[in-house]
């Protein structure tokens, strides 16, 4: 019998290690680009022009500031670490979907301005753990769902155009295609198994449930008739 508690620590490490990783190499661009005084923002999105469509690839990799990437460095890391051990099917494919579908619907709709920034990436991920509480109606799910919800709930007023600096355009993008990657994806990854003490429960109560049946209890109309009408 394997030990489930290991593989999850284990399975943690892996994903815990990647996802920093993947966080490293927006620092190690920033870094780059203030130690050599270059500006990495032309390699952004620029809506309807084809020079910008490369920056679908480029653009989540890139940050305006010091302080746009530190906004975006905490949430990231949590859903991204969220999202690949607790969906790890899944993971791989609405990360690739997110991050070429939303980049297209900006270069689609988008304001004419260079878009950068892994927000994009980050309200894919927050609405796609969200939704799939909702569509997966499992225990696990449920409670990523509403744990997201307590911690980034108010991040929702992002996909509205609040500010002109702030591509709310990602931002809503994002959220789309996470709903959509929500509904295709609902059922990829396996459910929760059930613990043997589960099953034991189980077993009690349909084992309680057919001893009622040997002695059935009279109801209201045994005493009254029947004078209850069903809606």
């Amino acid at each position: 019998m394997f030990n489930r508690s290991n593989i999850g620590e284990k399975r943690a490490i892996k994903v815990f290690i990647s996802t920093f990783v993947f966080i490293s190499i927006l620092w190690i661009l920033k870094i780059i680009e203030s130690v050599l005084n270059i500006e990495f923002y032309p390699a952004g999105i620029y809506p309807r022009k084809l020079s910008g469509i490369t920056g679908i690839i480029t653009s989540p990799l890139i940050h305006s500031d010091y302080s746009h990437l530190i906004s975006n460095t905490g949430t990231l890391f949590i859903l991204m670490f969220t999202l690949f051990y607790s969906y790890r099917k899944s993971a791989l494919y609405v990360t690739i979907i997110i991050w070429i579908v939303t980049g297209l619907f900006v270069w689609a709709v988008g304001r004419q301005s260079y878009h950068i920034g892994s927000s994009g990436i980050l309200y894919g991920y927050l609405s796609y753990l969200f939704f799939l509480g909702i569509f997966r109606k499992e225990a696990k799910a449920i409670a990523i769902s509403l744990l997201v919800t307590f911690l980034y709930g108010g991040l929702v007023w992002g996909i509205l155009p609040t500010k002109p600096e702030i591509s709310f355009e990602s931002h809503l993008g994002g959220f789309l295609v996470g709903l959509f990657c929500a509904i295709v994806f609902r059922n990829f990854d396996e459910y929760e198994l059930k613990y043997e003490w589960e099953d034991e429960n189980q077993n009690e109560i349909n084992n309680s449930n057919e001893k009622n049946e040997e002695f059935p209890q009279n109801n209201f109309s045994d005493y009254f008739g029947n004078k209850f009408s069903k809606n």
